[in-house]
This record gives structure tokens, sequence and C-alpha cells, in this order.
């Protein structure tokens, strides 16, 4: 490489560097700073597993019924 090209190459990836750096600071201060819609949620967190389990729950009850009010014709 001449020495033009090894200039160019060093301004474009300092250019580059400078770009991804700047964007590197802005998701910093994206992800730092409070959520406003945040501060309106509730604190509960949802369990998938948990709630998979009381629906599970919540079926057999309603099969159960069924089974003792209406006889097994429907099952």
């Amino acid at each position: 490489m001449d020495e033009n090209n090894k200039k160019l190459v060093a301004a474009t990836s300092a250019v580059l560097r400078y770009i991804q750096q700047e964007e590197e600071e802005e998701e910093i201060i994206i992800y730092t700073q409070p959520c406003p819609a945040a501060a309106h949620t509730p604190s509960v967190k949802l369990r998938l597993w948990g709630l998979s389990g009381r629906q599970a729950q919540m079926q057999m009850r309603n099969l159960m019924q069924m089974k003792a009010f209406h006889g097994a014709k429907f099952l």
C-alpha cells in the first residue's frame, strides 16, 4: 500500500470508530434511564410456568365438576 491508501484507511477507520462510540453512548443512555411507562406498571412479574400450572388446575377442576354434575357423558 502506498502512503495515500494508508492515510485513507486510517481516516476511514477513525471515522467508523467515532460513529460506533457515539452509538454505544446512545445505547448506554437509553438503557440506563428509567422508562416513564415502567413507573406506572405494577411490580408483579409474569411467571409463565406458574400461569400455566394454575390454568391446568382450573381445567382439571372444570372437568371434575362436569363429571360430578353432568355424569361422564360429556367426557
